[in-house]
């Protein structure tokens, strides 16, 4: 019954949305509007991969007033496989309050994820494009969204994020009140090398039982070195997240949440399947404006 129904709950690639801040001479000449656009070998989010192992195209774009106010879309190509039903793209619209003071700095938001064309069915033929609570037995249909609160703090280099998900994670039902603590470090090096260090945890309600358990925790390494504009990167990344026994003849019955498939219209053993917070090296190539 687990399926991967759980998948919804897989939803950071190497850059995320809200850590992209204005240029301060402005795109189109407007103070505080900036652009970005890139690509990356494997969308990670929160450690787990959102396009099935393959690459990704990036972009958003923000604006910051001097006030500290800021307001932003970021958006992202995904795979239908990592719990969003018929969706081929992620589009993410926040808004908060930064501001520093000395080395200390606050970031405090909401964000909201949608998955447009999303659509999660109840239908025998299609097994993969349902959302189903493996504990409660409720079901979502429809669209699959999130929302999420967020308070972040930062020293020097260091920093540390929270969220809190207001509405169910990611459309699991029983699962509003899901958080997950980012904590992070990124030091700027010479010539344009930096390197950054990530550890986040995961901590799911609702859904976890003596059969089931969604919450784990995701790492990352990573450098980066800016070359005419463009800033190349790499990151090592890997995971503690549950996928069973994560194989064709297994998927549904002996795999745990975070085996995934990219075949949803299944109705029996799918064809591909893949342990979505496997260890893995994701390259990526940004371009800010």
């Amino acid at each position: 019954m687990k399926k991967i129904i759980l998948a919804s709950l897989a939803a950071l690639s190497l850059a995320s949305p809200l850590q992209v801040q204005a240029q301060a001479s402005g795109l189109l000449g407007i103070k505080g509007l900036s652009a970005n656009v890139g690509a990356v070998s494997d969308y990670r989010f929160r450690g787990i991969s959102q396009t099935f192992d393959k690459a990704a195209v990036q972009g958003g774009i923000d604006y910051a007033h001097s006030s500290g106010f800021y307001v932003g879309n970021w958006n992202s190509s995904i795979n239908e496989g990592a719990g969003y039903p018929s969706a081929h793209w992620e589009n993410d619209y926040y808004a908060g309050f930064k501001k520093s003071l000395g080395d200390f700095g606050l970031d405090v938001g909401v964000i909201y994820y949608d998955y447009p064309g999303s659509n999660a069915v109840d239908d025998p033929n299609q097994s993969g494009r349902r959302i189903m609570n493996p504990t409660t037995g409720n079901k979502k249909y429809g669209s699959v969204s999130n929302t999420e609160y967020y308070l972040g703090g930062s020293w020097k280099w260091l920093s540390a994020k929270w969220f809190y998900s207001v509405a169910d994670y990611f459309g699991m039902p029983n699962t509003k009140g899901t958080q997950y603590l980012d904590l992070g470090s990124n030091v700027e090096l010479s010539d344009g090398w930096s390197w950054n260090a990530h550890i986040g945890m995961l901590k799911t309600k609702g859904i976890n039982s003596s059969t089931v358990n969604a919450d784990y925790m995701d790492y990352k390494l990573g450098v980066t070195k800016e070359v005419k504009g463009f800033v190349l990167g790499a990151s090592a990344i890997w995971t503690s997240a549950n996928a069973g026994t994560c194989d064709t003849s297994n998927y549904g019955s002996k795999s745990g949440p975070y085996c995934y498939t990219d075949n949803l219209a299944y109705s029996s053993n799918p064809k591909n399947v893949m342990h979505a917070g496997k260890s893995t090296v994701v390259f990526s190539v940004t371009k800010g404006f």
